[in-house]
C-alpha cells in the first residue's frame, strides 16, 4: 500500500507553477484568476465573473449573455423562460442556452438534454463512425428557454456514433458516444466518477480534456457540483446553473459523456445542511428537487428525491440522495439519513439486479475513517448502514462497490466485516482541487491510499472486465493531465461475500 500526506508531484507542480504553465498545458491564454473555495460559496457578481476567465478567455457573446442574465436572476425570481433572458440570449447570438448534455444511456439509446433560446426547428444528424448508420431526428420546442430531452433510440449496441445539432439549419453543437453493451455481453465498461467540482473546476479544460481521453462510456457525479451555497434562492440556483452552462470546458465534457448527478449539502442548500432545517419548508424542499431534475440529465427512473437505478451493460448504477431526506430531529436514529422509502428502494434494488457489478454512490462517506465520519453514516445512522451491509452479505450479493465525496481529496478503504469480508470504498472528491481534512486515516491500516484536496484536480475511474473466468474491476485515480496516480485491481471474487 502507498500513502501520500501530501499531495502529489503533479499536484504539487500544479500548485507551485505559476499562471504561465497552465497556458503551455491548455494551449490556449493563459490563465487569468484563481478562485478559492471560500469565494465560490460567496459567489457574488465579482467572484463569479472571475470563474468565466479562471482559465481562458469565454467568448464575448457567451460572457455578455452571462452577465446581462445573471442580473436578471439577481434581482428577480424568475427562470429561464423569462422574456428577458431570452431576448439577451437571441441579441447576444447565443442559439443553445444549455446543453447539450448526454444522459441515461442504454445498449440502443441516449438521452440528449438541452434548453433552447427559442422555438426554432431543431435538427439532430447522428452516423456510427463505421458510415452505415445515419438517422434524422426533428423537433420544434414548444416553450422557448425550456428544458428539452430528445432520446436518440433505435441504436446498435456498444457502437460508437458522432453527432451534429442544428438550429435552422445551422449547426450549434456536436458530440460523440458510445452506447452500451448487451446484458450478455462481455465487453469491458469504463466508467469515470468523482465529485466536487464546487463551480471552479467546471472551467477547467486540462481536466475535462483529461477525462475525455479515457473515454469512459459514462461518468458518476457524486455532488458538490455547479450550485454553491445558493439556500433557498431558486433564481441564484439558476444564475449557477447558467455559469456552468457557458463553460466552454464544461460543454465539451457533457457533449461527450453521458452524465449521472447527485447532490450533496453546497449543491442542496448550504454546508453541512440536510433534511429541513430551520426555515426551510417541505414546498422548499420540492422545489429543489425538481429544480434540481431540470437541470440535469438523469434516468426517467429518479424518484420523488434525486435517487436512482440505471442499468450500463452489465454494471447497475446506484446513486442516493443523502442529503434532502435526512431527518435532523431524530439524527442518529434508524433511517435518519435515507428516510424508510428510500432504504426500502434500496433493498429492492440490491436483491433484483442481476448485473454482475453493483455500484453505489453515497454523497459523504460510507466509512469513518476520515474526520470521524463527520456529515455521513457514522453520525447519522449507522442502524442503517449496518442493515445494508448485512443484507449484501447474508443474500450473497456479488460485486458491490461503495463509492463517495464531500471529503476534499482522494482517498480509498477496505471495510472490514466479521465474517471476513471486505467491502471497497473508493472516494475521490477532487475535481475542484480545493482543500479539505486529512489524506491519511488515524488507524491506515485498511486505506489503499491518500491525496491532500489542495491543489489536487483528479477523477476516479473503473474498468471492468466481464469475462467470467477473469472477471475484475480495475480503480485508476487520475490527475487533470492524465497521468495515472493510483492503479488497483480487485477480482470478482474478492466482492463476493460468501466466497
Amino acid at each position: 500500500m502507498r500513502f501520500k500526506n501530501v499531495p502529489s508531484l503533479v499536484a504539487l507542480i500544479v500548485t507551485l507553477f505559476s499562471a504561465a504553465t497552465f497556458a503551455q498545458r491548455t494551449d490556449s491564454i493563459p490563465v487569468r484568476h484563481d478562485v478559492t473555495l471560500p469565494q465560490a460559496h460567496k459567489g457574488t457578481l465579482e467572484i463569479d465573473s472571475l470563474l468565466l476567465d479562471s482559465y481562458v478567455r469565454l467568448p464575448e457573446n457567451s460572457r455578455k449573455f452571462y452577465l446581462e442574465a445573471r442580473s436578471v436572476f439577481e434581482e428577480n425570481e424568475v427562470d429561464f423562460t423569462d422574456e428577458r433572458i431570452l431576448s439577451t440570449a437571441v441579441k447576444n447570438g447565443i442559439p443553445l442556452i444549455s446543453g447539450p448534455m448526454l444522459g441515461d444511456l442504454k445498449e440502443n439509446s441516449v438521452t440528449i438534454w438541452f434548453r433552447p433560446a427559442s422555438k426554432d426547428l431543431i435538427e439532430i444528424e447522428i452516423a456510427d463512425l463505421a458510415g452505415t448508420e445515419t438517422k434524422l431526428y426533428f423537433f420544434n420546442p414548444s416553450v422557448a428557454g425550456q428544458v428539452e430531452r430528445i432520446v436518440l433510440g433505435n441504436l446498435s449496441s456498444a457502437t460508437k456514433y458522432s453527432y451534429f445539432m442544428k438550429i435552422q439549419g445551422a449547426e450549434v453543437a456536436n458530440g460523440t458516444f458510445q452506447t452500451a453493451s448487451k446484458i450478455e455481453e462481455t465487453s469491458e465498461i469504463r466508467l469515470a466518477f468523482a465529485s466536487d467540482f464546487h463551480k471552479i473546476g467546471l472551467h477547467n479544460p486540462n481536466l475535462m480534456n483529461a477525462i475525455l481521453a479515457r473515454e469512459p462510456m459514462a461518468m458518476l457525479l457524486l455532488g458538490d457540483l455547479a450550485v454553491d451555497d445558493r439556500d433557498i434562492n431558486l433564481s441564484m440556483h439558476r444564475s449557477d446553473y447558467l455559469l456552468r452552462d457557458v463553460s466552454q470546458a464544461w460543454k465539451k465534457l457533457a457533449a461527450n459523456v453521458p452524465l449521472y448527478a447527485t447532490w450533496d449539502d453546497h449543491d442542496y442548500l448550504n454546508n453541512d445542511l440536510s433534511g429541513l432545517p430551520k426555515g426551510v419548508t417541505k414546498e422548499d424542499r420540492e422545489a429543489l428537487r425538481e429544480l434540481w431534475s431540470e437541470n440535469w440529465n438523469n434516468p426517467e427512473n429518479t424518484a420523488p428525491g434525486i435517487y436512482f437505478n440505471s442499468r450500463i451493460g452489465d454494471i447497475e448504477v446506484i446513486m442516493l440522495d443523502t442529503r434532502s431526506f435526512r431527518e435532523n430531529e431524530r439524527r442518529g436514529a434508524y433511517t435518519a439519513y435515507l428516510g424508510e422509502k428510500q432504504l426500502s428502494w434500496l433493498k429492492d434494488v440490491l436483491t433484483s439486479s442481476t448485473a454482475t457489478f453493483k455500484v453505489i454512490s453515497s454523497g459523504t462517506m460510507w466509512s469513518d475513517y476520515i474526520s470521524d465520519g463527520k456529515d455521513s453514516w457514522g453520525t447519522w445512522d449507522t442502524l442503517a448502514r449496518e442493515e445494508i451491509y448485512k443484507l449484501i452479505e447474508r443474500e450473497n450479493i456479488p460485486g458491490v462497490l461503495l463509492l463517495s465525496g464531500d471529503r476534499h481529496g482522494a482517498r480509498g478503504f477496505t471495510i472490514p466485516r466479521k465474517s471476513g469480508f471486505e467491502f471497497y470504498e473508493f472516494g475521490p472528491a477532487s475535481l475542484g482541487g480545493v482543500p479539505g481534512p486529512e489524506a491519511i486515516a488515524k488507524d491506515s491500516s485498511k486505506q489503499l491510499f491518500g491525496y491532500l484536496g489542495q491543489g489536487l484536480k483528479a477523477f476516479g475511474e473503473f474498468t471492468f472486465t466481464m469475462e467470467e473466468e477473469d472477471a475484475a474491476v480495475t480503480f485508476r485515480l487520475i490527475d487533470e493531465y492524465g497521468n495515472v496516480m493510483e492503479e488497483h485491481k480487485i477480482s470478482y471474487n474478492q466482492l463476493i461475500p460468501n466466497q
